[in-house]
């Protein structure tokens, strides 16, 4: 059922109004701060990788990527060898198989670092965008998606409609598109690209307000328990989920609107 009701059962149970609203702010400042801090990570990770990938020296490159530019030994082995996959599933097997059992017995700081370290593997798999795209084109499509994702996220936060059925349904979505983008790995199909893109963003559009509406229902819900190491680790949490919707939604609009080297 709706986690409206839990809320409403939480603050009936004895938290007041103000003392919600001022833990409910620092909690979501907490999560928005503990993402902008993965964002932060992930963009150097990505930046320094991709720059000590490429080099204007062809003595000693094998691999031309353009003209005047070459691959150093770091970038053939991170983008045109067997390790480029151990990159590209890294991090959806972190997810489904690591992020849950931290959770569960890591301690907050555990969990906290673990999300830290997740957005650095994610920055080194994503360091290729800076050999595809133009720096302008991805600083462009990073601030389209940035005030994209402020107005989903606020969205979420204000709204009185209950989103649970809502995020549900594009969970399943995101399964589904999952399984599209592996099948396209073989494929290599432009058109089929273009949809998945076009549904990504979407479907990670509203699962960016989900998420917020998620996070604070969820705080909410908790608060009466005074349970502070546990709110540290839905921190981490909701800025995993968070941090995840903003990257795949700029990954998507990339594709759509970069514009390409």
């Amino acid at each position: 059922m709706s986690q409206f009701d839990t809320v409403r059962r939480g603050v009936a149970a004895g938290v007041g109004g103000r003392e919600v609203d001022e833990g409910l702010r620092a909690h979501m400042n907490k999560v928005y701060g503990l993402m902008s801090a993965g964002m932060v990570i992930t963009a150097l990770a990505a930046w320094a990788i991709a720059g000590l990938a490429v080099t204007s020296d062809p003595a000693g490159a094998s691999y031309t990527l353009r003209d005047g530019e070459y691959l150093t030994g770091l970038g053939e082995a991170l983008y045109t060898t067997p390790l480029r996959w151990v990159l590209m599933f890294a991090p959806l097997a972190f997810l489904l198989f690591g992020w849950g059992t931290l959770m569960r017995r890591g301690s907050a700081s555990a969990v906290q670092t673990g999300f830290f370290i997740f957005a650095a593997v994610m920055g080194i798999s994503m360091s290729s965008i800076f050999l595809i795209y133009t720096d302008f084109s991805i600083v462009q499509t990073f601030l389209v998606t940035a005030i994209a994702f402020s107005g989903l996220s606020l969205y979420g936060y204000t709204t009185n409609r209950d989103l649970s059925g809502v995020g549900t349904f594009l969970m399943m979505g995101v399964i589904g598109l999952i399984v599209a983008m592996i099948i396209n790995i073989f494929l290599q199909s432009p058109a089929m690209m273009f949809a998945i893109s076009v549904i990504g963003v979407l479907l990670f559009a509203g699962l960016t307000a989900f998420y917020t509406q998620d996070i604070k229902a969820t705080y909410i819900a908790h608060a009466s328990r005074g349970d502070q190491e546990w709110l540290d680790k839905a921190a981490s949490d909701g800025a995993l989920s968070l941090y995840i919707s903003f990257l795949n939604m700029f990954q998507f609009l990339l594709y759509l609107i970069g514009q390409r080297e």
